[in-house]
């Protein structure tokens, strides 16, 4: 029996791109997995890897999944308890945090304490929503990071970024006008600013890394 990658469906998110992404990997690597796209929180017991992505308001995004009868639960026990491994993308790396400020104060899933809070770059001409291809430098080493180069670049789409009260789970940056976190993680789970589906081969290539770590 394959072991399965879940990708969370809450109604937040480019579920096929996403999807898409892992299905290629998957595929070119020949590699013994399923990928399910599912809100049942009982498929996040069955998985040996969960996905979350995420795009739009992180109080929209966390209502989503609030909404699902048993997720919040599933999450917690399978990333915390179970310690399997997780990835986070965009929106869905920013739940981690401990509160949202997007549109009022919103409580995140709180694994990674800190704050979502708007982007601030000290150069005013500089456009907000933070959107296009940026390089993201690798701060403290992970193997979900490892084959990310200097000068990689990936695609960003954001006008909030994660604060960590420990500055040891942000694991890289991106520059804009001042730092912007670009991924942060401990133990078992990891969490990306970008969209590795929107990454090209970069993001192909962190999408096999993730794959492949072992916690």
């Amino acid at each position: 029996m394959k072991d399965s990658i879940l990708i969370i469906d809450y109604g937040s998110g480019n579920l096929r791109s996403a999807s898409k992404a892992f299905e290629k990997v998957v595929a070119d690597e020949n590699l013994p997995l399923d990928i399910i796209v599912s809100a049942d929180p009982e498929d996040l017991n069955k998985a040996s890897r969960i996905v979350l992505p995420g795009q739009g308001a992180f109080g929209d995004c966390m209502s989503g999944l609030t909404k699902i009868p048993g997720m919040l639960e599933a999450l917690n026990d399978n990333v915390l308890k179970k310690a399997k491994p997780f990835l986070g993308i965009c929106v869905g790396m920013q739940l981690m945090a401990t509160r949202g400020l997007e549109h009022g104060e919103h409580a995140g899933l709180n694994w990674i304490p800190g704050d979502v809070v708007k982007i601030s770059p000290a150069d005013k001409s500089l456009k907000i929503p933070h959107m296009g291809w940026n390089e993201a430098t690798v701060t403290k080493p992970h193997f979900a990071l490892r084959s990310i180069k200097t000068s990689e670049h990936f695609y960003f789409v954001h006008s909030f970024m994660v604060e960590c009260k420990d500055k040891a789970h942000v694991l890289a940056q991106a520059d804009y006008g001042g730092p912007i976190t670009a991924a942060i993680g401990r133990d078992n789970m990891i969490g990306v600013q970008f969209h590795p589906e929107k990454s090209q081969n970069a993001g192909l290539t962190l999408v096999s890394d993730f794959l492949k770590w072992r916690v």
